[in-house]
């Protein structure tokens, strides 16, 4: 009797025993749940700190597109048989034709045939359109004259081609391109003497045609 009364009274302890321990292994669980929850939290939070903002860069990017926007336009004033003579805007590169449509295009009397439509047009120059029969006025080269007005007879070095540049005097295809060629790279002639800057006319060359020229 009294052997099986020492085993009741251990089953109770025992199961006491076990209880606590599965209760502290709950307990352990639910701790480490919570601590990785937190940590995937805070790993987030920070995440998001790092990041730029993302509209930062668009704002710099569209500072920069206005400010090559605004760059390389050209004024040009369309007179003579066009529909709105005046003063127009044009994209660098642009031509005599697209000056002409900016003005309204030719009137009915306009002479197609009195200007060089595929003539490139310079910032600043005036575009005398003349009428059919109409001699363009003096001082005008190939349709248009320079801001300071070319006198004339006088080949204005910006809006010159190739065949009014071979009337210089000792200015062949070969010059006249090199010629055009830097006008291309370099922009508008400042000053006659820029031509002294063109592979190959030197100083006797430049004497026999700087009283031929303007700019």
């Amino acid at each position: 009797m009294r052997h099986r009364a020492d085993a009741s009274d251990a089953d109770p302890v025992a199961r006491r025993r076990l209880r606590l321990g599965a209760g502290a292994a709950i307990v352990l669980l639910l701790g480490a749940f919570a601590v990785a929850i937190l940590v995937s939290v805070f790993a987030q939070q920070g995440s998001e700190v790092e990041v730029p903002p993302a509209h930062s860069s668009p704002s710099a990017t569209g500072a920069g597109a206005e400010a090559v926007d605004g760059a390389g336009e050209l004024f040009v004033h369309v007179s003579g048989a066009v529909a709105s003579p005046g003063l127009v805007t044009l994209a660098a590169g642009a031509r005599v034709v697209d000056a002409i449509a900016a003005a309204g295009g030719f009137t009915p009397d306009g002479d197609p045939a009195g200007v060089n439509l595929a003539r490139l047009v310079s910032d600043g120059e005036q575009l005398v359109v003349p009428r059919e029969g109409e001699v363009p006025p003096a001082g005008v080269v190939g349709g248009g004259v320079s801001a300071g007005g070319a006198a004339a007879g006088l080949v204005n070095l910006n809006t010159a081609g190739q065949a009014e540049l071979e009337t210089l005097p000792r200015i062949g295809p070969a010059l006249a391109q090199r010629i055009l060629d830097w006008r291309a790279a370099n922009g508008r002639f400042s000053a006659t003497t820029d031509l002294l800057k063109v592979t190959g006319i030197g100083d006797k060359v430049f004497e026999g045609l700087k009283d031929r020229v303007s700019v």
